[in-house]
C-alpha cells in the first residue's frame, strides 16, 4: 500500500505524471533527491523546488522573481499540511495551486526522487514525466553548491574571509583583524584559578561574588529542582559545598561569564530556542552522557560540561562580528532547515561560527579540550586528539533533536560514534530520557539566564 498522501497521488494522476513510489531510506538507481520549500512575502506564497543536496539561495530566488521572500513559518504551513494530510511539503509543481519556481539544474537530471509528502517515501520520476508538470512554472537558477569544511587552518580561512568581504564590500571598511571582544575580567580570574594548585573554594566563591549577577545565576542554578538540593541555597559557598562541587561551579561560572560577554542576538531562525536554552540542554545532556561512559574511558567531566555549555557560543560571536550576514544566515536556515548551520555559515561567510568561536577561545587561552570541542562539534568522524569532547556535543545535539528538545536538522548517530565514546545506543537514549523527564526544570534555569 502506498504511503504517499492521496492528495499527492491525485494531482500526479490528474497531470498524467508517471511515477514509482520508493522507500525514502533505500531509493532506487541514481536519481537526484528533490525537496520543496514554501516561502512568502506581501505578494503571497511561492513553492521553490530544488535539489535536496544543494542550498536554496534566497538572494538568487528573490533576484530572479524580484520579490522579498522568506521561508513560511511552520505554524503558518499547518493549515496546508493538515488539509492535504502532509508530513512534509511534496516537491510537486503547483501544489495546492501555489505558484512554483523550479531550479534549472533539475532539468539536467535523468531521474528525480521527489519529496512525496510522506517521510517514508519518495516519488521516482523520469525527466520527461517531470517536465509534464512544468507548464506555467518559473525556471531559474536558485540553488548553490554546499561548501565542505576542509579542516584547513582556521586563522588563514578567517583572514581570507575578511579579505573577501572587504573586496565585495559586504561590510564597510573591515579592519585587518576582526574586532573581537576581550576576555571578561571575571572569566580571566576563573581561568587563572583553574591553573592555581593552591586555589580553593573560598577563592572561587570570592571571584564569583564579585559579579552579583553571576553569583545570583549560580545560586539559582544550584537551587533548581533539577539538582534536588536539600534546603535553601544561600550563598556561592553553599552551592559549591552542598550541591554542585568545586569543579562544576568553576566551569559553570566560566561558561556563564563568557555567555554574558557578548550581546544576545535579537534575530534568529524562526522557531529556534534561545541561546541559553540551547546551552543548558546541551550541557545537561553532555553531563548525562559522560556518566554513562566507563570510568577508564571517561573524558574530563568539567571540560565536557563546559564545552556543552559553550557549544553555541559561536552564534554570539557571529552575531557580534557579522550582524548583516548573521541575519542572512538566519533566513537561509529557515529556508534550508535540513542543512547543518555550519554549511550555511560557509556559504555566506566562507567560514563557520565554530571556527570563529574556537579561534576566539584560543585567543582567550581557554583549555584545548574546549577549543577542540567547539571547532569539531559538527564532525563526529574526527580522529583528532581530544575529539571525544566534540563527539559528545554532536551526540547530545543529535539525541535532543530526536526527542524534539532542540531544533535543527536530523543528525545521524552511527555505531562508530558510540564505539568511539565507549557507550551503547541504549545508554545514549537512557541519558537523554533523563533530560526529557527534567525538561521543565531545565527550561526554568534557561529562563532565569535569559532574564
Amino acid at each position: 500500500m502506498s504511503s504517499v498522501p492521496t492528495s499527492v497521488t491525485e494531482q500526479l494522476d490528474t497531470q498524467k505524471i508517471g511515477y514509482q513510489v520508493a522507500n525514502a531510506k533505500f531509493p532506487p538507481g541514481q536519481g537526484r533527491p528533490v525537496r520543496a520549500t514554501v516561502l512568502q512575502d506581501k505578494a503571497g506564497q511561492i513553492l521553490a523546488i530544488t535539489p535536496a543536496d544543494k542550498l536554496l539561495d534566497l538572494q538568487a530566488l528573490n533576484r530572479a522573481l524580484k520579490r522579498e521572500l522568506r521561508a513560511t513559518r511552520p505554524t503558518e504551513l499547518k493549515p496546508l499540511t493538515d488539509k492535504y494530510q502532509l508530513q512534509t511539503i511534496p516537491a510537486l509543481p503547483k501544489l495546492a495551486g501555489i505558484p512554483t519556481v523550479v531550479d534549472s539544474s533539475l532539468l539536467q537530471m535523468e531521474e528525480l526522487l521527489l519529496a512525496s509528502g510522506s517521510n517514508a517515501s519518495v516519488l521516482a520520476v523520469k525527466q520527461a514525466d517531470f517536465k509534464q508538470a512544468l507548464r506555467d512554472v518559473e525556471i531559474a537558477a536558485i540553488s548553490a553548491e554546499l561548501k565542505a569544511d576542509k579542516g584547513a587552518d582556521d586563522e588563514l580561512e578567517i583572514t581570507q574571509a575578511v579579505k573577501n568581504f572587504t573586496n565585495r564590500r559586504i561590510v564597510q571598511r573591515l579592519e585587518e583583524t576582526l574586532e573581537l571582544p576581550s576576555l571578561p575580567e571575571t572569566a580571566q580570574r576563573i581561568i587563572n584559578l583553574r591553573v592555581d594548585p593552591n586555589g580553593d573554594i573560598s577563592d572561587l566563591a570570592s571571584i564569583v561574588e564579585m559579579d552579583p549577577s553571576l553569583a545570583a545565576q549560580v545560586v539559582s542554578w544550584a537551587s533548581s529542582p533539577y539538582y534536588s538540593a536539600p534546603g535553601k541555597i544561600k550563598s556561592i559557598h553553599d552551592a559549591i559545598v552542598r550541591v554542585l562541587g568545586f569543579d562544576m561551579v568553576l566551569n559553570l561560572a566560566l561558561g556563564l561569564a563568557l555567555g554574558k560577554s557578548l550581546n544576545m542576538p535579537s534575530d534568529g531562525p524562526d522557531g529556534s530556542e534561545s541561546y541559553w536554552q540551547q546551552a543548558v540542554f546541551v550541557a545537561a545532556t553532555v553531563e548525562a552522557l559522560v556518566t554513562q561512559v566507563p570510568r577508564e574511558h571517561r573524558p574530563g567531566f568539567g571540560m565536557a560540561y563546559l564545552s556543552g555549555l559553550l557549544s553555541n557560543f559561536g552564534t554570539l560571536v557571529l552575531a557580534e562580528v557579522f550582524p548583516p550576514q548573521y541575519s542572512q544566515i538566519c533566513r537561509l536556515q529557515e529556508a534550508n532547515p535540513e542543512l547543518p548551520y555550519q554549511t550555511i555559515d560557509r556559504h555566506v561567510l566562507g567560514i563557520s561560527r565554530d571556527q570563529l568561536s574556537s579561534w576566539l577561545m584560543e585567543l582567550w587561552n581557554m583549555p584545548p579540550e574546549v577549543l577542540t570541542a567547539l571547532r569539531l562539534q559538527g564532525r563526529p568522524d574526527t580522529d583528532q586528539e581530544l575529539g571525544e569532547y566534540a563527539k559528545l556535543i554532536y551526540l547530545a545535539r543529535a539525541l535532543l533533536g530526536q526527542y524534539k528538545l532542540l531544533q535543527g536538522p536530523a543528525l545521524a548517530i552511527d555505531e562508530q560514534l558510540l564505539a568511539d565514546l565507549n557507550i551503547n545506543r541504549q545508554q545514549a537514549y537512557d541519558a537523554v530520557s533523563n533530560i526529557q523527564e527534567s525538561t521543565n526544570e531545565l527550561l526554568d534555569i534557561a529562563k532565569e539566564l535569559n532574564h
